[in-house]
């Protein structure tokens, strides 16, 4: 049976002083993340709720193999160590595999 492509939900609530820096961070990775051979979709979604912002991505990679690619990238790691110190709470990562 072939591997199914694998999707990512991640969520991002940023401290108050830091919105933009974290949206530019994010579209930083959108940018490098779609020169991926093995990413499919890089969506980055903002909603605002109660006067409050956050950040969504929607990942899909062609399979497992192409998401641990993209977790050895440079541009992946060097997000991981920066933007940690500038959310308000952990980064919500919700990892989907395709029913059908």
């Amino acid at each position: 049976m072939p591997e199914r492509p694998v999707t990512i939900f991640a969520s991002f609530v940023p401290g108050e002083e830091h919105t933009e820096a974290v949206a530019s961070i994010l579209r930083r990775m959108r940018e490098e993340t779609r020169r991926e051979p093995g990413n499919e979709i890089y969506d980055l979604y903002e909603a605002d709720s109660g006067g409050r912002t956050s950040f969504h991505l929607i990942e899909r990679y062609t399979d497992r193999d192409a998401l641990e690619a993209h977790r050895a990238a440079d541009h992946y790691r060097e997000y991981r160590a920066e933007i940690p110190h500038l959310l308000a709470e952990p980064i919500g990562v919700i990892v989907l595999t395709e029913v059908d």
